[in-house]
């Protein structure tokens, strides 16, 4: 990538001017730095989000029955035919 001097930057700055107008630089800068900060923000997290949706979760373990508890709350259903 080359590198820009003060000569490009001036350029880059009134072609911005022109197109966007005096009154919306300070938004646009704004927006710019906001966006700035949540990538900082994003690269900085933990990436082990859970997305899960609450009623798909599984419960934990500790609050979760054991099999043979569910064993023995199981109905038995018999069959005719």
């Amino acid at each position: 990538m080359p590198n820009l001097g003060m000569g490009e930057l001036l350029i880059v700055l009134v072609i911005v001017l022109l197109v966007f107008g005096a009154s919306r630089l300070p938004q646009i800068g704004e927006g710019v730095g906001k966006a700035i900060r949540n990538l900082k923000r994003g690269l900085n997290e933990n990436d082990d989000i859970d997305v899960t949706p609450k009623d798909k979760q599984v419960t934990s373990r500790s609050s979760a029955k054991s099999a043979s508890e569910e064993v023995a709350d199981a109905e038995v259903v018999e069959r005719n035919g």
